[in-house]
């Protein structure tokens, strides 16, 4: 089974994008992030014709994220990230499909920081361990996958240097995700790759991906039961050259299912 996330940036905008990479790909599993559209122009006829089956949380203008399976069945568990019932943006989707739970999320960015925009990032981290430390507690495989916006270490960024100040190189950022990482996740790309300079994300100035002057941002977690099977990680890197593409690539796995 190929588990995929991408943040498409804009899923109608991108969606040759995003069609053709599901064409070439095949993931059976797929997290959007950034639909960047509300919940009636998610654009489910191109999908179903794609082959795919989708559950979607939009939002007019920003965020939005939506789990697509291919020939498995997905019921949605939930839409709305427990912790705060004044939060509306559409950050988080979480579903199972077959016996394995994937929850699909698109972490806010933060910047400018300090300031509102990162106290509601750090917020919202907090409230995301609070749910992945009830989620890892299951006796099933639990996949996390989405654009985290956080860079974990030095070594996951070009020239980290730059980057001291940002909200997702921060140390109370980078402290948040270890926190959450200290209740037992595996790092699915670190796991496999722990010595690879791996990026996801290249910036569409100063020809960031020409230069491979990238970030790892997007992330799979997965639980000791989703661990036990994983086989191959990897990143899609050559999608984000292709015209009119996302400034991220598709992140992916594969598991003994």
């Amino acid at each position: 089974m190929k588990i995929a996330t991408y943040n498409v940036n804009g899923v109608n905008g991108r969606l040759p994008v995003l069609l053709k990479w599901l064409h070439e790909a095949k993931p059976d599993i797929v997290c959007l992030q950034e639909l960047k559209a509300p919940q009636e122009k998610f654009p489910i006829e191109a999908i179903t014709a794609a082959g795919y089956h989708a559950v979607w949380h939009g939002q007019k203008s920003w965020n939005g994220v939506a789990i697509l399976t291919r020939g498995l069945e997905i019921k949605e568990i939930g839409r709305i990230l427990p912790g705060d019932a004044e939060d509306v943006q559409s950050r988080y989707l979480e579903a199972m499909v077959g016996d394995m739970v994937i929850g699909c999320l698109y972490l806010p960015n933060g910047n400018p920081a300090p300031g509102p925009k990162y106290d509601y990032k750090l917020q919202w981290m907090s409230r995301f361990a609070a749910r992945a430390a009830h989620l890892f507690q299951y006796d099933l495989p639990v996949v996390l996958a989405g654009d985290y916006n956080v860079i974990p270490t030095e070594f996951d960024v070009y020239k980290p240097e730059r980057w001291v100040d940002d909200a997702l190189f921060r140390e109370e950022t980078r402290s948040a995700f270890e926190t959450l990482m200290a209740q037992g996740w595996t790092d699915a790309i670190r796991a496999l790759h722990p010595q690879e300079k791996i990026y996801t994300f290249w910036d569409y100035f100063r020809n960031a991906y020409g230069r491979d002057a990238g970030l790892r941002i997007d992330h799979f977690l997965l639980n000791q039961k989703a661990s036990a099977l994983l086989l191959d990680s990897g990143v899609d890197k050559h999608v984000r050259g292709w015209e009119k593409s996302s400034d991220h690539a598709p992140v992916w796995i594969s598991m003994d299912r």
